[in-house]
């Protein structure tokens, strides 16, 4: 068996969700499931097929994300991993929807920091490990730190 790490490739502003998903119907599914979650959603979506003809299936509404999203997932090229990227939304307003979708199995990161994906190759194929998301902690938060996360919060709407 051989690690490896592969950098997943994308402008600094845009999120990066991270998952594995069982069965080429995911990809409408997906579609489906994002579109009717946040209208107007700009997304680029592919999924690496693990059997078959083994081709990275995808979809979007975004041809520049979706051809970020098939970059990536052949970049990593394990079975039934499934790269979104998303532009104008964040991972809050769709996770879950897409964790509800019958074929999505787990996900690995939501995230718009940079990410690394910690993959094994056998003879077989291709799998991932696990995910590096952003870097490491450099403390603990403060009260004044506290204080200025439920402020972010209550400002950007996502608490009353």
């Amino acid at each position: 068996m051989e690690l490896k790490v592969v950098a997943v490739e994308k402008p600094e502003e845009i999120n990066c969700v991270l998952g594995q998903a069982h069965f080429i119907k995911t990809v409408e599914d997906v579609h489906e499931a994002l579109v009717n979650t946040v209208p107007g959603i700009q997304f680029g979506f592919a999924f690496c097929e693990a059997s078959g003809p083994r081709l990275v299936r995808y979809t979007g509404t975004d041809p520049e994300l979706v051809e970020l999203a098939k970059k990536n997932a052949l970049q990593i090229g394990a079975g039934h991993v499934f790269v979104l990227f998303l532009r104008n939304a964040y991972p809050i307003n769709i996770l879950n929807a897409l964790k509800h979708v019958p074929e999505v199995v787990r996900i690995f990161a939501a995230t718009a920091n940079p990410l690394q994906v910690v993959v094994a190759e056998t003879e077989q194929g291709r799998g991932v490990l696990g995910v590096i998301d952003g870097q490491s902690p450099l403390g603990v938060e403060t009260e004044a730190d506290i204080q200025k996360r439920k402020a972010f919060l209550r400002q950007i709407g996502y608490k009353l």
